[in-house]
């Protein structure tokens, strides 16, 4: 396809009948609304708020059905280069409101509305959050398909259609209670079911030799249970430029309802058994992989993900290119989003031999070069591995052809270091021990022909370390490229007083073209700019502070420093330095250093923590405590009043960061430096002109190289330097050293925050004081608390805070999604847009 012509006049657009495209001036929009709520739902405009959602989600789903229709067609096309994106999570947030600023139909909407005296922004609250993902990885996944198609790039998402998401948040008495989250409950108007296109995915069963059609030797696999996936297409649609991409999720469904013959006998568990058992397999995301139980459905899960998706890609192929499989590399690239997709690799060999008559060295020649790997991990702990005897059991077909690939690429391995048993051990996707295990990283690396980390630092560590034996068997494999958001969602969207003051001064392409944001850096002197900058702050802050007494029932004043820390809580994003320093500000106020003559220097601090621990993730669960237990104690010292206030936001998601990032001042990215792959938050925040304090890990250290050194607060050992510590990191040492460390731990040993609830923070207190602490949390405290300190002198200098804040925001052209999609395409997909 020529990069110049668009879809609609496109030769195929002229070959079929065009669908007639609606109207959407207000009028038309508020006819539509009241069709489909009075004749489609049978309500009226007092009904439910639900439902008046749901009409005008219908009202505008209409307004993108055509071109939609037409992006397919297109697609379709004999000798269209196409990617996959295949990954567990997608974590898309509401639809409605993103929907209608990509049609740029935002003013004629709300006009619409105010015929029937409702307000746009209600209405879109309603849509509750899709439950596909649970942190980054799926809100990345989410921006990078809002950027192909806003590129029109032809991409297809593959994902699994959870009936729960992750769990819903609940805090009672500090603690998180974990509530089943069906989002899917009211139905989901965003959703397109195609059982036209189901497929068959096997489980179980035995392998045995045949003679096939031509007389040879044949694999077949038999006495497998069968599992329906059924597909359910979701429109993403591109910014303003008639394209609306695809993201496929699919939802498992026994081949048969129930057993007859059982439930005739009155058997009425067994006759459904099948059922239930299979439709567990997209029941939940994420579930808890503790037991052999949760293992299993967790591998379930990852092999009905890749092997729907790679039937449903033949399908397609055969569809539009016919039955020859010669070309299909050419015109077919597979992106696994992290590890949990990789067993794509064995399943595309099982297709094209099994069921396409190929040789080993035809399919493998096929796979090699259609398979490409993103790494979002440098913990070890973190990179899938399954044990043989359930792979064994629940995969036979792909545990053979996982040998045979494990066989093949350990001679390649023999053959470049002979005699090196020790490197073809650690190399082995077949990790050897009392309990042997398949590495699914390692046999994603083996099956790729690229494999790419998320920020320059954790490429060149995964290189240097985690993957240092592959890449210098395969150099030429290993990319870096760097992650983004995308700036329709997170500012566009989620900031339009932020982005109507942008567009006043620079025009609107940069909405689309992000690196056009460098423009505001001319008006970062500017007075007047500057004022109305920090009014946009001001209420967007108020937003922030009314969801915050909402859902916490704390006083955010916004005239505070608004410090912010969201992400899941885990020991490497440190939350606990976070809670150290909040202890360290109250331990000050207490003893007067806040008061009199220390006033001066004193900045009010409203911190927000707010983020999901896995529920078997013990000390996680116990950090969310210790966080509500200080909150508690700070929050209701009359003593402290305005100075300091601390709150857990409960059930932290996309929706309540679209307020969180444009109210936040400060954005906390405190992980140890060499642990983060990237980070996106970081991202989000920065381009809503939050400053960010920060280890040099992952993306921070690019954000750090775009804003320079004056607008970024810096902190903390660097990676190399972390691991020169751990040879003698001694925390106890630092306690006794520091008289305002020592303070902060004398208050959490003494029980000062849980006086009723005797030891309940051992745990923490243990894990900060242990010499083989990974996280190295107590080694950072002191310069983490000397930043803060420079924070809250900035802070106080309002004219320098907003030249930071503005100059943040005018340097966030780089992370922009599109910038990153560009150059997966250009290194790795090679598509035509």
């Amino acid at each position: 396809m020529s990069k110049n012509k668009s879809l609609s006049d496109s030769k195929c657009a002229k070959d079929f009948a065009v669908l007639e495209k609606l109207p959407t001036d207000s009028d038309s929009l508020a006819r539509d609304f009241e069709r489909y709520l009075t004749r489609h739902l049978g309500r009226f405009a007092g009904c439910d708020p639900f439902y008046r959602y749901e009409a005008l989600s219908l009202t505008i789903r209409d307004r993108i059905m055509t071109d939609w229709r037409n992006t397919w067609k297109v697609y379709e096309q004999k000798g269209v280069r196409k990617a996959y994106y295949m990954s567990l999570e997608f974590l898309i947030g509401r639809s409605l409101g993103n929907h209608i600023l990509n049609l740029d139909i935002d003013s004629q909407t709300k006009e619409a509305m105010n015929q029937f005296a409702l307000q746009l922004e209600e209405i879109i609250t309603e849509e509750h959050d899709a439950g596909l993902g649970n942190g980054g990885l799926g809100r990345l996944a989410a921006c990078f398909m809002d950027s192909c198609a806003s590129l029109k790039l032809p991409v297809i998402g593959y994902g699994l259609r959870y009936e729960y998401g992750m769990f819903r948040q609940e805090i009672e008495n500090g603690y998180q209670l974990e509530e089943p989250d069906h989002w899917l409950r009211d139905g989901n108007p965003w959703e397109l079911e195609r059982p036209e296109y189901s497929q068959i995915v096997k489980f179980g069963g035995r392998v045995e030799w045949v003679t096939n059609h031509n007389r040879k030797p044949h694999v077949v696999w038999v006495d497998a249970t069968e599992v329906l996936a059924i597909p359910y297409d979701v429109p993403i649609s591109g910014y303003n430029n008639h394209t609306v991409n695809t993201l496929r999720l699919w939802s498992a469904s026994a081949t048969s309802v129930f057993n007859l013959d059982d439930f005739n006998a009155g058997s009425y568990a067994d006759a459904v058994e099948a059922k239930n058992d299979a439709e567990h397999i997209t029941m939940v995301l994420y579930p808890n992989d503790v037991s052999e139980n949760g293992k299993e459905l967790r591998l379930k899960q990852q092999y009905f993900l890749a092997s729907a998706t790679l039937q449903d890609v033949f399908r397609m192929w055969h569809l539009n290119e016919g039955s020859d499989n010669s070309q299909f590399a050419k015109q077919n690239v597979f992106q696994m989003n992290d590890t949990h997709p990789t067993i794509a690799v064995a399943e595309l060999m099982r297709l094209l031999i099994d069921e396409k008559y190929m040789s080993w060295n035809e399919a493998w020649a096929i796979t090699s070069q259609t398979m490409a790997y993103t790494n979002h991990t440098l913990l070890p702990e973190a990179l899938e591995k399954w044990p043989v005897t359930l792979f064994e059991n629940l995969l036979p077909r792909l545990l053979q052809i996982v040998y045979e690939i494990n066989a093949r690429f350990l001679e390649q391995v023999s053959r470049k270091w002979p005699g090196d048993i020790e490197r073809q051990t650690r190399m082995s996707i077949i990790e050897e021990g009392d309990v042997r295990y398949v590495r699914m990283a390692y046999l994603a690396i083996v099956g790729s022909f690229s494999v790419n980390g998320v920020a320059a630092l954790h490429s060149k560590l995964l290189t240097e370390g985690l993957f240092r034996d592959f890449y210098e068997l395969w150099p030429e494999k290993f990319n870096n490229k760097t992650n983004g958001v995308t700036p329709r969602r997170w500012v566009a969207h989620s900031n339009p007083l932020m982005t109507e003051l942008i567009s006043k001064k620079i025009g609107n392409e940069w909405i689309s073209k992000l690196e056009k944001i460098e423009q505001l850096k001319q008006y970062v002197d500017d007075e007047e700019f500057a004022e109305h900058w920090f009014d946009v702050k001001t209420e967007n802050k108020k937003q922030l502070a009314d969801l915050i007494k909402t859902k916490c029932n704390v006083n955010f004043d916004i005239n505070s420093l608004f410090d912010v820390q969201v992400k899941r809580i885990h020991e490497y994003k440190r939350q606990l330095l976070n809670v150290l320093h909040v202890i360290h500000l109250y331990n000050r106020i207490k003893r007067g250093d806040a008061e009199q003559g220390g006033a001066r220097n004193w900045t009010n601090r409203c911190v927000l923590i707010g983020g999901k621990a896995a529920p078997g993730y013990f000390l996680a669960k116990s950090i969310i405590k210790l966080i509500n237990n200080v909150a508690d104690v700070i929050n209701n010292d009359p003593q402290v009043g305005d100075k300091l206030k601390l709150a857990f936001l409960p059930n932290y998601g996309v929706s309540k960061m679209e307020i969180i990032c444009p109210g936040a001042d400060l954005s906390e990215q405190t992980s140890t430096a060499g642990k983060e792959a990237s980070g996106t938050g970081n991202m989000k925040f920065m381009m809503n002109g939050a400053i960010t304090i920060g280890t040099y890990d992952g993306a921070n250290i690019e954000i750090l190289e775009a804003v320079g050194e004056e607008n970024f607060f810096l902190f903390g050992l660097k990676a190399d330097e972390v691991e020169a510590r751990r040879k003698n990191y001694q925390p106890e040492k630092l306690v006794d050293k520091d008289a305002d460390l020592k303070r902060v731990i004398y208050l959490l040993k003494c029980g000062h925050f849980n006086s009723f609830e005797n030891g309940i923070f051992d745990g923490i207190i243990a894990s900060l004081l242990n010499p083989d602490d990974p996280w190295l949390t107590l080694a950072d405290f002191r310069s983490y608390i000397d930043t803060q300190e420079k924070v809250s002198q900035a802070y106080k200098d309002r004219a320098k805070w907003v030249k930071m804040s503005i100059n943040n925001t005018a340097c966030s052209g780089y992370f922009s999604t599109d910038r990153t999609m560009q150059e997966y395409n250009a290194d790795i997909w090679k598509l035509d847009s």
